[in-house]
């Protein structure tokens, strides 16, 4: 009892240093300047690839795609790619803390394409809870108010093509597909994929304090990676998943002593609305076992 007890407490503690990493890659990418975000996007999963890499040769881990995973395979890196890229632009465009919190949305994108891809049946709870976050990230986003229209757009498009991802690595998952492979070709095929942008979209040569930022965000984005993945090898996602919302708290700090942004009343009350209808899946999820 114990021992589940300590690996709980330290599945905790690495979920909550993923979400202070991802935090701080927002941070970095926002800081990066006004570079497009295909190119944000190359920087950060070109490192990633990296690390992958090292990964499948440390571990003599073969790449084999077959035809039960090559069509999920597909749809998991252009998801990402479109995930990745709609957050990227959203950070650079709104507050990180609202952009943060759009991204937030892919649990409950989840639900929905899990249910129309994997025929997986929603409780009526979560159905509740995903009609309360779409409600939360009205709020957020304020259509019709002042702001930046694309730029939350962008985000919540970003925070559905995550969803649409993580169903995909289910499905992966489930044919036996190892995680290193999935993100190497996930982060491979979103790299090159950047290439043709970048020429056509070609913005200026980067400075020496752009590459410093983008490397600093590729980096945070890989310990949050590595974090994130060790944290469920301690706990069930369904006992720490709600501690990874720690990461609008560590943004809305960041924003705030960086960018001095302070999200407005309605994006405080979105905020809620969708941590709330988090931590209702949580409870929920905790009594069912």
């Amino acid at each position: 009892m114990e021992k589940v007890i300590h690996d709980k407490n330290k599945g905790i503690l690495l979920i909550i240093s993923s979400a202070f990493c991802f935090a701080l890659m927002g941070i970095f990418v926002k800081l990066a300047g006004d570079l497009p975000a295909v190119e944000k996007s190359f920087f950060r999963n070109l490192i990633a690839a990296i690390i992958a890499v090292i990964v499948l040769i440390k571990e003599k881990q073969p790449i084999v795609i077959g035809r039960k995973n090559y069509l999920p395979m597909l749809i998991r890196v252009l998801a990402g790619t479109i995930g990745i890229l709609g957050n990227f632009y959203a950070v650079s465009h709104i507050m990180v803390a609202d952009a943060s919190m759009l991204s937030k949305l892919s649990p409950f994108a989840t639900i929905i394409f899990s249910m129309i891809i994997l025929k997986e049946v929603p409780k009526r709870y979560q159905v509740f809870c995903l009609l309360l976050a779409l409600i939360g990230a009205m709020f957020v986003i304020k259509p019709g108010f002042s702001g930046n229209p694309m730029g939350m757009a962008a985000g919540l498009i970003g925070g559905v093509g995550a969803g649409l991802a993580y169903t995909m690595v289910r499905m992966l998952g489930s044919n036996g597909v190892p995680q290193a492979v999935i993100v190497f070709c996930f982060s491979t095929f979103s790299c090159l994929s950047m290439v043709p942008l970048m020429i056509i979209r070609y913005h200026e040569p980067i400075n020496k304090y752009q590459l410093l930022m983008l490397l600093g965000a590729g980096l945070a984005a890989a310990g949050g990676q590595f974090s994130i993945t060790g944290a469920y090898r301690y706990a069930p996602a369904k006992e720490i998943s709600i501690y990874d919302y720690s990461q609008i708290i560590f943004t809305t700090i960041m924003g705030l002593l960086i960018f001095r942004e302070l999200p407005d009343l309605y994006s405080f009350i979105g905020y809620a609305i969708i941590i709330t209808a988090s931590l209702i899946i949580f409870l929920k999820s905790k009594q069912e076992q």
